[in-house]
Protein backbone atom coordinates (compact mmCIF):
# COMPACT_ATOMS: atom_id res chain seq x y z
CA UNK A 1 0.00 0.00 0.00
CA UNK A 2 1.79 3.16 -1.18
CA UNK A 3 1.15 5.99 1.26
CA UNK A 4 1.66 9.69 0.67
CA UNK A 5 2.28 12.19 3.45
CA UNK A 6 -0.31 14.95 3.32
CA UNK A 7 -0.18 16.65 6.70
CA UNK A 8 1.44 17.01 10.10
CA UNK A 9 -0.23 17.30 13.50
CA UNK A 10 0.89 20.71 14.78
CA UNK A 11 -0.74 20.72 18.22
CA UNK A 12 -3.75 19.58 20.19
CA UNK A 13 -6.84 21.77 20.08
CA UNK A 14 -9.27 21.73 22.99
CA UNK A 15 -9.91 18.95 25.47
CA UNK A 16 -12.05 16.72 23.24
CA UNK A 17 -9.21 15.24 21.13
CA UNK A 18 -9.11 17.96 18.49
CA UNK A 19 -5.92 18.33 16.45
CA UNK A 20 -4.62 21.39 14.61
CA UNK A 21 -3.25 19.92 11.38
CA UNK A 22 -1.09 21.59 8.73
CA UNK A 23 -1.65 20.24 5.22
CA UNK A 24 0.92 19.97 2.41
CA UNK A 25 0.13 20.31 -1.28
CA UNK A 26 -3.52 19.44 -0.70
CA UNK A 27 -6.59 21.45 0.15
CA UNK A 28 -8.07 20.22 3.46
CA UNK A 29 -11.48 20.07 1.81
CA UNK A 30 -10.16 17.55 -0.75
CA UNK A 31 -9.75 14.93 1.99
CA UNK A 32 -12.25 12.09 1.62
CA UNK A 33 -13.90 11.57 5.00
CA UNK A 34 -14.93 8.06 3.93
CA UNK A 35 -11.33 6.90 3.50
CA UNK A 36 -8.90 6.31 6.36
CA UNK A 37 -5.81 8.35 7.05
CA UNK A 38 -2.77 6.70 8.57
CA UNK A 39 -0.36 7.58 11.38
CA UNK A 40 2.74 5.47 11.93
CA UNK A 41 3.28 3.81 15.31
CA UNK A 42 6.29 1.52 15.82
CA UNK A 43 6.94 1.59 12.07
CA UNK A 44 3.43 0.43 11.12
CA UNK A 45 0.64 2.55 9.59
CA UNK A 46 -2.42 2.67 11.86
CA UNK A 47 -5.70 3.71 10.19
CA UNK A 48 -7.93 6.46 11.58
CA UNK A 49 -11.12 7.91 10.17
CA UNK A 50 -11.77 11.64 10.26
CA UNK A 51 -15.00 12.33 12.11
CA UNK A 52 -14.87 16.11 11.48
CA UNK A 53 -12.68 18.64 9.75
CA UNK A 54 -13.02 22.41 10.23
CA UNK A 55 -10.86 24.56 8.00
CA UNK A 56 -8.59 27.18 9.64
CA UNK A 57 -7.02 29.32 6.91
CA UNK A 58 -5.62 28.00 3.63
CA UNK A 59 -3.55 25.05 4.76
CA UNK A 60 -4.71 24.23 8.29
CA UNK A 61 -7.71 22.57 9.83
CA UNK A 62 -8.98 21.35 13.18
CA UNK A 63 -9.44 17.62 12.76
CA UNK A 64 -11.16 15.09 14.99
CA UNK A 65 -10.21 11.45 14.47
CA UNK A 66 -12.30 8.50 15.61
CA UNK A 67 -10.86 6.98 18.80
CA UNK A 68 -9.04 10.22 19.70
CA UNK A 69 -11.38 11.74 22.26
CA UNK A 70 -9.26 13.37 24.96
CA UNK A 71 -6.50 15.91 25.35
CA UNK A 72 -4.14 13.09 26.39
CA UNK A 73 -4.91 11.10 23.21
CA UNK A 74 -4.39 14.20 21.07
CA UNK A 75 -1.08 15.09 22.75
CA UNK A 76 0.31 11.66 21.78
CA UNK A 77 -0.21 12.55 18.11
CA UNK A 78 1.45 15.99 18.15
CA UNK A 79 4.34 16.04 15.68
CA UNK A 80 3.17 12.94 13.82
CA UNK A 81 2.73 12.90 10.05
CA UNK A 82 -0.60 12.00 8.50
CA UNK A 83 -0.59 9.78 5.43
CA UNK A 84 -3.20 8.66 2.89
CA UNK A 85 -3.36 5.67 0.60
CA UNK A 86 -1.96 6.91 -2.68
CA UNK A 87 -3.85 5.49 -5.66
CA UNK A 88 -2.17 5.12 -9.03
CA UNK A 89 -2.71 8.27 -11.05
CA UNK A 90 -3.10 10.54 -8.04
CA UNK A 91 -0.47 12.97 -6.85
CA UNK A 92 2.35 14.18 -9.02
CA UNK A 93 2.16 13.43 -12.72
CA UNK A 94 5.46 11.63 -12.96
CA UNK A 95 4.76 9.17 -10.13
CA UNK A 96 7.62 10.49 -8.02
CA UNK A 97 5.60 9.76 -4.89
CA UNK A 98 6.43 6.13 -5.65
CA UNK A 99 9.87 6.86 -4.16
CA UNK A 100 8.30 7.02 -0.68
CA UNK A 101 9.66 4.03 1.23
CA UNK A 102 12.84 3.85 -0.85
CA UNK A 103 16.26 4.37 0.70
CA UNK A 104 18.34 7.38 -0.28
CA UNK A 105 21.91 6.07 -0.18
CA UNK A 106 23.99 7.66 2.55
CA UNK A 107 21.03 9.60 3.93
CA UNK A 108 18.08 7.48 5.10
CA UNK A 109 14.50 6.51 4.27
CA UNK A 110 12.41 8.62 1.87
CA UNK A 111 9.20 9.48 3.75
CA UNK A 112 7.59 12.00 1.42
CA UNK A 113 7.69 13.91 -1.83
CA UNK A 114 6.91 17.62 -1.94
CA UNK A 115 6.05 18.91 -5.39
CA UNK A 116 7.15 22.48 -4.74
CA UNK A 117 6.98 24.47 -8.00
CA UNK A 118 10.48 24.78 -9.51
CA UNK A 119 11.97 23.00 -6.46
CA UNK A 120 10.61 19.48 -5.87
CA UNK A 121 12.06 17.89 -2.73
CA UNK A 122 12.30 14.48 -1.14
CA UNK A 123 11.58 14.34 2.57
CA UNK A 124 14.13 12.00 4.11
CA UNK A 125 14.25 10.60 7.64
CA UNK A 126 17.96 10.46 8.39
CA UNK A 127 19.71 7.76 10.36
CA UNK A 128 19.78 10.01 13.44
CA UNK A 129 15.99 10.40 13.32
CA UNK A 130 15.75 13.93 11.96
CA UNK A 131 13.81 14.84 8.84
CA UNK A 132 15.45 16.84 6.02
CA UNK A 133 14.36 18.01 2.61
CA UNK A 134 16.63 17.03 -0.26
CA UNK A 135 16.28 18.89 -3.57
CA UNK A 136 15.16 16.45 -6.25
CA UNK A 137 16.44 17.10 -9.75
CA UNK A 138 17.35 14.66 -12.48
CA UNK A 139 20.87 16.12 -12.71
CA UNK A 140 21.51 15.03 -9.09
CA UNK A 141 20.48 11.39 -9.61
CA UNK A 142 23.44 9.03 -9.89
CA UNK A 143 21.48 5.74 -10.00
CA UNK A 144 18.13 4.20 -9.14
CA UNK A 145 17.52 0.51 -8.41
CA UNK A 146 13.78 -0.28 -8.35
CA UNK A 147 14.38 -3.89 -7.24
CA UNK A 148 16.38 -2.80 -4.19
CA UNK A 149 14.28 0.40 -3.83
CA UNK A 150 17.54 2.33 -3.56
CA UNK A 151 18.19 5.82 -4.93
CA UNK A 152 21.67 7.26 -5.14
CA UNK A 153 21.99 11.02 -5.50
CA UNK A 154 24.64 13.69 -5.34
CA UNK A 155 23.56 15.41 -2.12
CA UNK A 156 24.81 18.97 -1.58
CA UNK A 157 27.54 19.17 1.06
CA UNK A 158 26.29 19.90 4.57
CA UNK A 159 22.62 19.31 3.75
CA UNK A 160 22.31 16.26 5.99
CA UNK A 161 24.05 18.08 8.85
CA UNK A 162 21.20 20.59 9.31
Amino acid sequence: MPLQQIAKVLKSNGTDGGLLVGFRDIDPEDISLGEPVFIYFDGLPVPFFISSLTRRGNSRAVVHLNDVSSLEDAEELVGQSIWVDWEEGEGDEEGLGDLVGWTLAGAGRITGFLDIPANPCLEVETKNGTSVLVPFHEDLILSADPDARMLEMEIPDGLLDL
